[in-house]
């Protein structure tokens, strides 16, 4: 999504939002409303509550941050960038928090790119 249309897209309700990548949107488009101070272990901890609430109402949606074996294919990516580790004992939020730190970069808007690529490699059938 880009900037213009973020400026110009009212939020939509919950109810409207058909997967987790609309949710995500919906951050994007109002951060400052979702997540405490633009941590992402809070929104690591919200992608988990979105993924219980779909168990808890028995609806099957794939989840890329959530995973009751601790492996996620969006980790998985994730660990294949550079300036990231092979692999981590610390969850992806943790990890791209310290990446934005060393980059001198807000973690959301980060985040937020790595998603659009994560997103972009997924559609093309690009696979870690």
């Amino acid at each position: 999504m880009t900037e213009a249309e973020q400026a110009v897209r009212a939020p939509r309700p919950l109810a409207e939002l058909p997967d987790v990548y609309a949710f995500l949107e919906e951050v994007r488009l109002r951060p400052g409303m979702w997540v405490r101070s633009g941590s992402l272990g809070h929104l690591d901890s919200m992608l988990l509550g979105y993924q219980v609430a779909l168990a808890v109402h028995g609806v099957e949606e794939p989840c890329a941050f959530w995973s009751p074996e601790g492996t996620t294919p969006f980790a998985d990516w994730l660990w294949t960038r550079p300036g990231m580790p092979d692999e981590s004992s610390l969850t992806w939020s943790a990890e791209i928090e310290r990446a934005a730190e060393r980059a001198g970069r807000p973690a959301l808007e980060m985040f937020f790119d790595l998603l659009d690529e994560f997103r972009a490699e997924a559609a093309r059938g690009v696979s870690p």
